[in-house]
């Protein structure tokens, strides 16, 4: 499988502070990629970076949907990031908690939607139906996901594990070809973080999406991951199949200690 997300020198800094220096990663067509690294190590910076939040300082950032030609993103705008097919979560749920379940998936379908405003005062039968496909791929993503039954529901009121289920559901929505997930797992009790460790793998293998992590649940990345890379002060430090990482001294003395690898 070929490389699908590719960062070469990335740089970013805050003041006097180098959030990340000259980071190189890539990740390729069908992996689970887990980013891990203590807090303040630059990953969710990373993130911001290669999704159009912030611009960095140096470095290129390439990103090659399968079938179709590498292209730089340096500079583009999130939006235009997500139409072409990287989207991400967010550590903070980022939920509409007034809107429904289905609404909120319905929105993240609104970037592949093509009707404007002339279309929605004037409800032509090409609107009707790409609001009623709209509809009909919402309750899809909502099976696919396990919340179906809360369709009706009001975002605020679900568990809080199916918020989170249900932020990768509007994220779905947009068809990326590759999910970036910042902290899934963050606040989840024991049988959520199974579901999502279920729910994760399932997008991977059944809807052939690839998955870049952030995670601090040590347990899920290395149950998970295909492949880890470790940061520390925006560096790369070490990267590897989860038994590399876990047995890699560097890694051990920096982040995971000597507890977790007994």
């Amino acid at each position: 499988m070929g490389i699908i997300l590719e960062s070469n020198n990335l740089t970013m800094n805050f003041g006097g502070l180098r959030a990340l220096d000259r980071f190189d990663l890539s990740v390729s067509e069908g992996e689970i990629v887990a980013l891990i690294g203590p807090n303040g190590a630059g990953k969710t910076t990373f993130f911001n970076c290669i999704t159009g939040i912030y611009d960095p300082a140096n470095g290129d950032m390439f990103i090659s949907p399968p079938g179709k030609k590498r292209r730089k993103i340096n500079g583009m705008k999130p939006n235009q990031i997500t139409l072409k097919g990287m989207t991400r979560t967010f550590q903070n749920i980022r939920l509409f908690p007034n809107m429904t379940v289905l609404e909120n998936v319905m929105i993240g379908r609104h970037c592949r939607t093509h009707s404007g405003i002339i279309g929605a005062i004037f409800r032509g039968r090409s609107t009707v139906r790409e609001e009623n496909e709209v509809v009909n791929y919402s309750h899809e993503i909502l099976i696919k996901v396990g919340l179906l039954n809360f369709a009706n529901e009001l975002a605020k009121n679900l568990p809080y594990g199916a918020q989170r289920r249900l932020e990768i559901a509007r994220a779905l929505a947009t068809e990326p070809f590759l999910l970036l997930l910042d902290e899934p797992a963050a606040g989840l009790n024991l049988k959520e973080t199974k579901e999502l460790d279920s729910l994760i793998t399932k997008i991977r293998d059944k809807e052939k999406i690839t998955i870049l992590l952030i995670e601090h649940d040590m347990k899920l990345v290395m149950r998970i991951s295909d492949r880890i890379v470790v940061m520390d002060y925006g560096k790369k430090i070490a990267q590897g199949t989860p038994i590399e990482v876990r047995n890699d001294p560097v890694v051990i003395k920096a982040y995971l200690g000597e507890e977790f690898v007994a």
